[in-house]
This record gives structure tokens, sequence and C-alpha cells, in this order.
């Protein structure tokens, strides 16, 4: 007989695993992902609960927006990354309840019980309380954003390209990027390179000096996180590579190809065809909904003030990690960055915890070593903080080009994005320069379980002449 594979408490297995512990951990990002991968083999069975079926690298979704790969060179399947383990299965939908009481979450109509729950959500795009400035100036969280980002950006050079008024091509030759921290500046750089490239290579009819990224932003100094001298040097590429800084300007409104600013010198108004927004990120609400259900304070991002061992306070089986946590145990009491680093270091921790609990034995605190921070603003040139070293230029990119290649979980993708990096460098050419889809179909966009439907056939005596089938 074949061993029973799925666990589901509706259906428990008439096996071991029936007796193990259950990791309930939601969300496949960086931390979920490195949480499943120390408990794959384990003596604990795993359900991985996420909305999408793929586990997303977010740090170069600038470069889907801007064409440089495909949405399946940063995405992969999750079930092929951790499914294949005996005591791991994975489940599509999104938890929209947690009953801690109970130890159950709930999601697709069910409730499904847990021992330990390992919150691993991430976050998303803030408006500041703007939401209706969504769909004018899109958010690059998820591949559809960026897949929108390069649709109306592209649709633009398509129409300036059979436009004969001079000011309106000029208009759509303009792109305004709100937020100057690293995905803005990323991003900015990406774009301007794109456009420049295009025009010279692709497009007959424009003018390769009229192109126009505005990377707008309220704080002083671009890279804000970085070091001063970082900031200096980015700051100096983009200009140089021809992006206009916009800073200490506040946005005061948006409208359709509008953006309203409000610096030292009043309300100044920009004019783009395409207007995209990095500027803010709070927590997945499954931090304000365990909140509520536990009263875990939370700070002003949304994320929950754990334990020193991530857990929420009074429920030790509850942890919290990524985006979704503000973790304030360090040495200088600062919580810990939203990065890649730090979330897998959280996941990876957090599900050796459960582990030595299970066994009776206490795990070292948890300590963040810190890899340090870096940003590519163009080709061959990125800005690094190594811990106090500050790289930049050419050797800049070299590090950064390894590091995300070290953190991509996906070994096919990895080669993939050397591959095709190594062509765009030698070429100047993207491999993406795709327009699809509907305008703003990438907004918005329903995730999670979809059931199919079966309609009923009609009844015979239902059935009129006209729609009696034929007769052989």
């Amino acid at each position: 007989m074949a061993p029973e594979r799925f666990f589901l408490e509706l259906d428990p297995p008439a096996c071991a695993l029936r007796d193990w512990p259950h990791v309930v951990i939601v969300g496949g990002g960086f931390a979920g992902l490195k949480a499943c991968h120390a408990l794959a083999g384990k003596p604990v069975r795993v359900t991985l609960i996420d909305k999408r079926n793929f586990n997303l690298f977010q740090p170069l979704l600038y470069q889907v927006a801007s064409g440089l790969v495909s949405e399946a060179d940063v995405a992969s399947p999750l079930r092929q990354m951790v499914g294949q383990a005996p005591n791991i299965q994975v489940l599509l939908g999104e938890v929209v309840d947690i009953d801690p009481q109970a130890r159950e979450v709930v999601f697709n109509d069910h409730r499904y019980g847990y021992d330990h729950l390992i919150l691993a959500s991430g976050s998303g795009s803030t408006y500041f309380g703007r939401e209706e400035w969504r769909p004018l100036a899109p958010p690059m969280k998820i591949l559809e954003h960026a897949d929108e980002i390069r649709r109306r950006l592209l649709m633009a050079l398509e129409e300036a390209e059979q436009t004969l008024d001079p000011e309106r091509r000029r208009f759509l030759q303009t792109v305004v990027v709100v937020g100057a921290g690293p995905a803005g500046c990323e991003l900015a750089g990406s774009l301007i390179e794109l456009m420049h490239r295009a025009i010279r290579r692709d497009f007959k009819q424009l003018d390769h000096d009229l192109c126009r990224v505005v990377l707008v932003d309220p704080l002083e100094r671009v890279l804000p996180t970085m070091h001063p001298k970082l900031s200096a040097a980015a700051a100096g590429y983009l200009q140089q590579a021809g992006v206009e800084l916009r800073l200490q300007a506040k946005v005061e409104a948006i409208a359709p190809g509008r953006v309203s600013l409000r610096g030292a010198d009043g309300l100044q108004p920009l004019e783009a065809a395409t207007i995209c927004w990095t500027a803010g990120v709070r927590a997945s609400r499954l931090g304000v909904l365990l909140a509520e259900r536990t009263g875990c304070p939370v700070d002003r991002g949304g994320r929950l003030l754990v334990e020193p061992d991530f857990s929420v306070p009074g429920h030790p089986d509850i942890h919290a990690v990524g985006d979704l946590c503000a973790y304030l145990h360090t040495s200088d009491g600062k919580p810990l960055p939203g990065m890649a680093g730090p979330a897998v270091q959280m996941g990876g921790w957090v599900a050796a915890h459960i582990l030595a609990r299970r066994e009776g034995r206490s795990l070292e605190p948890f300590r963040f070593t810190d890899l340090g921070s870096m940003a590519v603003i163009g080709p061959w040139y990125a800005v690094a903080d190594l811990r106090g070293l500050h790289v930049t230029g050419l050797a800049g990119w070299i590090l950064w080009a390894l590091a995300h290649l070290a953190f991509i979980p996906d070994s096919e993708n990895r080669i993939t994005l050397f591959t095709k990096w190594m062509w765009q460098i030698a070429t100047r050419q993207r491999t993406a320069l795709l327009i699809t889809g509907r305008p703003d179909q990438h907004l918005g966009v329903d995730v999670g379980l979809f059931r199919a439907e079966l309609h009923a056939e009609p009844d015979a005596a239902d059935m009129d002449e006209d729609s009696a089938p034929l007769a052989a």
C-alpha cells in the first residue's frame, strides 16, 4: 500500500505523521520558506499556506517592471521547492482568521488546528491613508504590479511614437517614481536606462533627450538608511544617468497624469504619463488581526511587537517573523530591517527553536548577523554598505549580484538570471519588453483558491425546441 501523504485535520493519516506536532506556516516568502527547509525531514508535520502558489524574489521586481527579466525568473513554485518533503504539505489559500484559544487558523471555509503557528505573511504597500492613489500610481509588491508598470511605460512610448504634439510627447516620455529608498532608486535607474536604450534602438520618432524620470521623496537624501557617502554616490550616478531628484518634497495629491508636490517653493505640479509608488510599507493585515485576537501590541506600521523568541506575548505557540514582526531585542534596541537577510535568519531560528522545545532543550538567543545593505543603481553600478565597508561602482555591482544570486532559493532561476544579466550587459537588449493584458487588469488582483463550479444539466422537459440536440 502506498504511504499516506496527506495530513489535513479533516482526514488524519493512519501513520506516524498523525502523532507528530503540527506546525502551520502562513506565508511562503523568505522567512516561511527558510522555516520549511529547516523543518523538512524532521519529526513534525508541516502545512505551508500561501495565497500564491509561488515564492517571489521581491528584490528583483524592479527588473520585471523594466523588462530586464520575466516573471518566471523571479518566482518559483512552492510545491517544487518544499512540497517534495514527505512531512510538508503546501496548500493554496488566504488565512482570514486565527483562533488562538482553539489553536486554529481559518481559510478556504475550513478550520485547521496547529500545535505551533509561524506567521510570515510579509508586508504590502501603504499610501498613508490615500488609497485612492493606488490605481493612479501602482506599487511594486507583487508580480502583477511590476507587469502594470511595464505595460504603462511601454504603452506610453508606443503612443509617443505616433504623437505629433511635442508637449504630449514630452508628457508621455515622463515617469515619476515616489520613494527614494532602495526600491525607488533601483526602479528609477532601471527605467531611465530602459527608455534611453529603447528610444535609441527601437523607436524612430522619439528623442531620447526628452526622456524624464523624476524621483520624489520628502527626505533630504536618497537611500536614507545607508551611509551619507553612499547616498551621495547614488544620487550623483542617478543624476548623471538622467534622473531628476525632487527631494524634501511631499506628495500632496495624485490625479490621472499629474502629481502635486509641496516643497520649499510651495505647491509644484508634475505631469507624467507613468507614475510609480515605492514610498510606504505596511505589515500584512494578519498583524492587526492577531493583535485583536491576542492583545499583542503593534508599532505604527502594524508590525507585532514580539518576544525575544519571536512569540506573541502570552502565546508561546504563535510566532511572527519577517516583515510582520517588530523585533526590538537587539543590542541597540532598534528593530531589525525589513529585508531578505533578517527574514531568512528569523525563519531558520524559529524552526530550530520549535524543534528544540519539542526535544526539551533550549536554544541560544537569536542574534542577527548583519551582512549589510546594497542597491543597484544602473548597469555595472551599485552601492553597498557591508557593516561599515562602503563599496560603489563596479565592485558594488559584483557584490550585489553575488548576494542576490546567493539569496535566490531556486537553482534554475539563479542560472537563468545570471545568463540574462550577462546577455543584457553585453548587448544592452532587454528580453521581456512585452505589452500584455488590458489597462489596469493587474491592479486589485484576486488571489487564493478559486473553486470550480459545475452547473447541472437541464432536464429534458425544460429544453425548448431550439435547444434540443440534433438527431443523428
